[in-house]
């Protein structure tokens, strides 16, 4: 399968979906015609269903290229409630964030070009603000827990959002060389903050 292209739902499909078939369709329709170009009706259209029911999963178009990330921050909540306390803080933030973030081979083109797309349209970049900020909370919050701070006291956020831009880096650099798996440029990027990037510690 190339890697501009994905597998669509069929057309004429009763009118109920999911909102990953809605996010594939659109995810689909972006990168071949642009995100400007692309409307509600077609992405509709290409999984079978109507305006309204795309409006059932999705308040805007923007808001389909981040449904799996929301996901994620889910995830996220619920790996960090499941961590126990005999595992360092920064090691179980690691091990969460790696563990969240494992995609399969048959994932990979899908993600790079979700990644591109958020990169690039001005639009989705605008949109990407209480998503990260979310993401960045689930973290936050946790570390928050573990040292008996508020998740918005200086050391826990400051966890949050250097966890956050560590992952983003790892996100860069895997996108241009794509030559492993994305948890493997997470795994480093976040055991160089555990160790505060002095690269003779290990």
């Amino acid at each position: 399968m190339p890697e501009s292209r994905l597998e669509l739902p069929r057309r004429g499909r009763p009118p109920g979906t999911s909102a990953r078939e809605l996010e594939l369709v659109a995810l689909r329709l972006f990168t071949e015609q642009g995100f400007d170009e692309t409307t509600v009706e077609q992405i509709a259209a290409g999984a079978g269903v109507s305006r309204r029911t795309f409006f059932r999963y999705f308040d805007t178009k923007a808001a389909v290229l981040w449904h799996e990330f929301d996901r994620e921050v889910e995830a996220l909540h619920s790996a960090f409630d499941s961590t126990g306390d005999d595992i360092a803080l920064m090691d179980a933030i690691r091990q969460v964030v790696v563990g969240v973030n494992h995609y399969h081979a048959e994932d990979v083109a899908e993600l790079r070009m979700r990644i591109n797309l958020i990169g690039t349209v001005p639009a989705l970049q605008a949109s990407s603000a209480p998503h990260y900020d979310a993401w960045e909370r689930a973290i936050s919050t946790f570390a928050g827990r573990r040292l008996g701070l508020p998740p918005d006291g200086l050391v826990p956020l400051a966890i949050g959002r250097t966890t956050l831009a560590a992952c983003r880096a790892a996100f860069d650099v895997w996108v241009a060389q794509a030559d492993a798996n994305l948890t493997v440029y997470l795994d480093r990027a976040l055991h160089a903050l555990a160790r505060g990037f002095d690269p003779t510690v290990h």
